[in-house]
């Protein structure tokens, strides 16, 4: 099936004839189809290639592998614009947002940090993070004795949290950029326990 002729939506305009963004809403039903897969396509992408894009030249890249990857799970070829084309691009900080975001109660949890005004918890916080980025211990299985580098269970808590906590996930759906979890995987994640620890 080939769906050539995609219709390119038409930037509303608002009331006082100013634009508006493009919303996945002003596309016609298969391309906005191929958008939402699209979109979760790139989110796998970003997270398991390069979550942190050196240039738009790249994230455009990873866009349009995204886009044909969406086409052919659909089974049609729609063209890709550049407006869909800037609604993928904004995925990546969503993205990274989201794991941060889900990473936070996951961290405070795990490591003992407690909410409070008290001056006293506050400097017991500001302390346990402390310790914890001396020599990044809070990377390893056991931080008292520096063993199992890159094992700690927060680790592994946050990876099911975002990808995998139901079949619906990401991780479940497109597990293909998941089977091995990728070192930039990995790595994003326990970037995002370190800007945790860091906001103690």
């Amino acid at each position: 099936m080939s769906y050539e002729d995609t219709v390119v939506p038409k930037v509303k305009k608002n009331a006082d004839g100013s634009r508006r963004r493009v919303k996945a809403s002003d596309f016609d039903e298969i391309s906005k189809e191929i958008l939402i897969t699209a979109c979760s396509v790139y989110r796998c992408l970003i997270v398991t290639q390069a979550p942190f894009p050196d240039s738009v030249a790249a994230e455009t890249k990873l866009a349009k592998e995204a886009w044909c990857e969406a086409c052919q799970l659909k089974g049609v070829d729609v063209k890709l614009t550049p407006s869909a084309v800037n609604m993928l691009l904004k995925r990546a900080s969503h993205v990274r947002g989201e794991l941060k975001t889900k990473m936070r109660p996951l961290t405070a949890s795990f490591h003992g940090f407690r909410s409070s005004n008290s001056m006293e918890v506050i400097r017991s916080n500001r302390d346990l993070a402390e310790r914890l980025k001396i020599g990044s211990i809070f990377v390893f299985k056991d931080p008292s004795s520096k063993s199992g580098i890159y094992k700690t269970e927060l680790l592994q808590q946050g990876i099911n949290s975002m990808w995998f906590l139901n079949r619906s996930d990401e991780g479940v759906i497109y597990h293909k950029y998941f089977d091995p979890i990728p070192i930039k995987t990995i790595a994003l994640v326990l970037t995002a326990i370190e800007c945790c620890v860091d906001e103690w």
